[in-house]
């Protein structure tokens, strides 16, 4: 299951201009995120950038997606909720 926050990370690491197929360390990956969204304008900003290049040229976009979300989800795990009881 993608969650909404792995999947705008995705996007973002994306439309940076880390090379697909790397394994950049965490880090690296942060500080791209950032910077797309920054740079761009947001989130949904990243994401309009990649269906774009969906559109224009799907044979690249595809292979790029896959890595951007298995990198986004190595390095990012999952976090366990935490359920306060309220008496």
């Amino acid at each position: 299951m993608t969650t909404n926050l792995t999947a705008a990370r995705a996007e973002a690491l994306f439309t940076t201009g880390l090379a697909t197929g790397s394994s950049p360390a965490f880090a690296v990956v942060d500080e791209a995120i950032r910077t797309a969204v920054r740079t761009r304008g947001g989130t949904r900003a990243c994401a309009a950038d990649m269906a774009a290049e969906f559109g224009d040229h799907p044979e690249l976009a595809l292979p790029r997606m896959r890595w951007a979300l298995e990198t986004v989800t190595r390095l990012y795990p999952p976090r366990r909720r935490q359920w306060a009881l309220v008496a």
